[in-house]
């Protein structure tokens, strides 16, 4: 494009600096005029976008769709292989049967089966396949003969221990089991047509709903693992039964009532609810603490909940702890969670690299959650962040060949970290499973006046605006290169919106409509607005510049001072022991450091690799001294490549967080 008319879109550079959040936005012109955008100040007016159901989204790039193919063909069948062989399925046999013994795994083990049922429902709406729709029917068989006849279902109780339902809500998981059956249910009934889980899902609502509740005979009580709130507001929308949405509010506005200090008979002075965010009334949190993933999946249902009544109060907590999450106790990968004691949370900037937890499910429930607030307030820093964990944080989760899992992310490998075949608690496969199967559900939303485009993925989008059809084509190779082609078609012609999301990384992006510069462009919240009458045969075209940047941790990250890492667009890297030369120990990248991207189209399924120059200090003998001058650190050739494809290969050392300085070497 003519450097002379071409207009630049300046931001922060990186989603960790503070100016990030809330300073101006300047659009330069060439001509020499600066225009000033507002300040954006705190989160006041709701936008109420409409996510675009991942149906409507045909995915065909070389990124996503190979994975996207893999999770059908491998990862969907491998789960519900695992499932069974773990014991998942044949427990509800047992409960079906009246059986009192037998029981395989750890109360939450129907959650598991939820999920596996509702990734592959994903698929099945996207890719029809007779065999797998069999396959859940009988399943779903099996599930439905399991319920009681009240409408309870959970077969650890039913086969283990009827007579302790609902008697210890904190740690025996019947609420989240319930949870995850309400979006599997969901899930299978919007792909398949079939109301045969959404039935059971419904009777067990209906039991819950009887139970708990402010209303006579009813009892006080929410889960010690947060996820039925979000999922009885999918219920509800999906079958417009308003109940299941007072119980949604229930749950959340009774939280942090310390209930469960009542449950296990503790007194109040020794009762610390931290790890299952009972510590404080909801609206009174001031950051983001206890158990990682519950904390996440809590604040997703309290987002649903508030974006419906408006709840000040919710409104308020939920931006604070939003705050403290990402300006103080996130990864640079989108992840959360530092510790593996709890799964959760310690105390600001602790975010260690060799321990880091960073729980592949935490990452999920971050996408989640950013997604909510995304389509709450139309503002694209929040899905900024639903791009930095799929893109990092949950990509990492599972292999290439999608057969093996992590369940905690390190940011640091000594080489003794891999990727595992399944877990006692498999919670992480079936997550990162339906996450991949629906990813189109992240890319667009819609509000009244137009179309939003947060995920920038090559393929189309159907929808409708004013009744009127819309698709819209793109042509990127994103994550890889920041040039996107988009071509609405149409029926007519039609004036509404385009909302391309810049994003935080990005400086200097640039946007043409049929070969001609955007002149006096709108930028609202990290949205390039385009707003005219579209016509068939119309060209969009934004370039995102990608330069190689170098991160630096806000100092009071102790672990990573001295250190930086590299970035490429939405794509945290890494440096992986067999890519080099020498240890991975002994390697520096200095800040001056110059690193090329590079294409590999077979090397890990096709990435962008970075290549450059570190430094490695020379070996020095310390035979009777006690001090010595260090010698010039010799140069050499680094490779790094993307963090979510480390341990694909030979096994070995990896780090993200890289020395600036060579250390002597012994």
């Amino acid at each position: 494009m003519n450097s002379i008319s071409a207009i630049m879109i300046s931001q922060s550079t990186s989603p960790m600096n503070p100016a990030r959040f809330g300073l101006p936005l300047m659009v330069w012109l060439s001509a020499g005029t600066l225009l000033l955008q507002p300040v954006r100040g705190e989160t006041t007016t709701f936008a109420k976008l409409k996510e675009v159901p991942f149906t409507q989204v045909t995915i065909t790039d070389t990124f996503w769709a190979p994975r996207q193919e893999t999770n059908r063909l491998a990862t969907i069948p491998y789960n519900l292989d695992m499932l069974e062989k773990a014991g998942n399925i044949h427990n509800f046999d047992l409960a079906a049967t009246g059986a009192h013994s037998g029981y395989s795994g750890p109360v939450y083990m129907d959650s598991d089966l939820y999920k596996g049922l509702e990734a592959a429902s994903y698929s099945l709406a996207t890719h029809p396949d007779p065999a797998l729709e069999g396959r859940l029917d009988a399943i779903i068989a099996r599930v439905a003969a399991a319920q009681r006849p009240d409408g309870y279902l959970d077969t650890h109780f039913e086969v283990n221990a009827p007579d302790k339902r609902r008697t210890n809500l904190r740690d025996w998981h019947e609420l989240y089991c319930a949870g995850h059956l309400f979006e599997a249910a969901v899930a299978h009934y919007q792909a398949t047509g079939k109301r045969t889980l959404l039935d059971v899902a419904v009777r067990y609502a209906d039991y819950i709903g009887s139970v708990f509740g402010n209303g006579p005979g009813k009892r006080m009580g929410y889960p010690g693992h947060p996820e039925i709130e979000l999922a009885l507001v999918k219920l509800w929308r999906v079958t417009g039964e308003h109940r299941y949405f007072d119980l949604a509010r229930f749950f959340v506005e009774s939280r942090g009532r310390k209930f469960f200090a009542e449950e296990h008979h503790t007194p109040l002075d020794k009762y610390d609810g931290t790890y299952w965010q009972d510590d404080v009334p909801i609206r009174d949190h001031q950051c983001i603490n206890g158990h990682a993933v519950r904390a996440a999946y809590l604040l997703s249902g309290a987002v649903d909940v508030a974006s419906e009544t408006g709840d000040q109060g919710l409104l308020d907590m939920i931006s604070r702890v939003w705050y403290n999450t990402t300006k103080r106790r996130m990864y640079i990968t989108g992840g959360i969670g530092p510790s593996a004691s709890n799964e959760g949370f310690t105390t600001d900037y602790d975010l260690p690299n060799l321990t880091a937890y960073q729980e592949t499910c935490a990452s999920v429930a971050m996408a989640m959650w950013n997604h909510r607030l995304n389509l709450l307030y139309g503002d694209g820093r929040y899905a900024d962040l639903v791009e930095r964990a799929l893109y990092n944080g949950i990509l990492a989760g599972v292999s290439l060949d999608g057969t093996r899992f992590f369940y905690a992310n390190p940011l640091a490998s000594t080489g003794k970290d891999h990727r595992s075949s399944w877990f006692g608690c498999a919670c992480c496969p079936p997550n990162v499973t339906r996450t991949i199967a629906s990813l189109g559900g992240y890319a667009y939303a819609l509000s009244d006046h137009g179309i939003w485009v947060n995920l920038y993925v090559q393929g189309s989008v159907q929808t409708t605006l004013d009744h009127e059809p819309v698709q819209l084509d793109v042509t990127t190779d994103y994550p890889w290169n920041g040039r996107v082609i988009i071509k609405p078609l149409l029926e007519n012609p039609a004036t509404f919106e385009l909302r391309l999301r810049i994003p935080g990384w990005c400086q200097n992006a640039v946007a043409s409509v049929n070969g001609q510069s955007v002149s006096n462009p709108t930028i609202d919240r990290d949205y390039l607005v385009l707003a005219r009458e579209w016509h068939e045969g119309d060209v969009i075209e934004l370039n995102l510049p990608m330069p190689v940047e170098l991160i630096a941790a806000n100092p009071l990250v102790k672990e990573d001072l001295g250190k930086l890492a590299v970035q490429r667009g939405p794509i945290v890297y890494c440096l992986e022991a067999c890519d080099q030369s020498v240890p991975l120990s002994a390697i520096a990248l200095p800040d001056a450091a110059r690193l090329t991207p590079e294409k590999r189209s077979g090397l890990l399924g096709g990435v962008v690799v970075l290549k450059g120059r570190g430094r490695v200090a020379r070996a020095l003998k310390w035979d009777n001294r006690l001090y010595q001058a260090v010698p010039d650190a010799r140069r050499v050739t680094i490779t790094a490549i993307p963090y979510y494809a480390w341990d694909n290969r030979a096994p070995g050392a990896m780090e993200v967080w890289i020395p600036v300085s060579p250390l002597a070497a012994k």
